[in-house]
């Protein structure tokens, strides 16, 4: 009986055409700092162009909703795996990504026409916020590659490595789009 791959030691040969092309791993480190670098720019130094307020003020909500949606997605994507159901998990994890994608555009749409939301909480409830905010930020410049390095470990058929990458992915992407939330809540619950 033949062994399979993942059974016995790869060929050299093999081991070379399992590696992802360092040009691969390059780019998705420079789009994500791109769009981190970007993003930053546009939050804090970026003057918003709807001085008045007038304009898709609906965004700061949608914002919510897609992290959500995203979250939601993620849960079922897990369940999906769990359950060795292949098909079922490669769509919602595809819909998690479309959310996110979609988020992004209106975050980014948000900040450009509204700037920096600032928030008008006291006392006790400023550290927690703020704690949530940074690791939300943070976090969030953290999944951006990771994800992008987990889809396309799965779309070139290395799911060995994709499982193992998911393993950090999935958490860190489930936390960005959970806060995403808790701090659109929060924003909105002390205007």
């Amino acid at each position: 009986m033949n062994a399979s791959v993942a059974e016995r030691p790869l060929t050299p040969l093999e081991v070379n055409e399992a590696r992802t092309p360092p040009s691969v791993v390059a780019a998705i480190i420079a789009v994500s700092a791109l769009a981190s670098a970007g993003l930053f720019w546009l939050v804090y130094y970026h003057p918003p162009s709807d001085v008045t307020g007038t304009h898709l003020l609906f965004l700061p909500a949608l914002n919510a909703l897609l992290n959500g949606l995203s979250a939601v997605a993620l849960c079922f994507g897990l369940a999906f795996i769990r359950g060795a159901n292949i098909p079922a998990h490669r769509a919602a994890m595809f819909t998690a990504f479309v959310f996110s994608t979609l988020f992004l555009v209106s975050y980014v749409t948000n900040h450009a026409l509204h700037g920096d939301m600032k928030f008008h909480g006291v006392g006790g409830v400023r550290p927690f916020y703020f704690t949530l905010l940074i690791s939300h930020i943070g976090l969030s410049m953290i999944a951006l590659p990771l994800i992008l390095v987990t889809f396309f470990l799965s779309l070139t058929g290395r799911f060995p490595i994709h499982k193992k990458v998911a393993r950090w992915t999935f958490p860190i992407w489930l936390y960005v789009s959970v806060t995403g939330v808790i701090v659109y809540g929060m924003l909105a619950a002390y205007r």
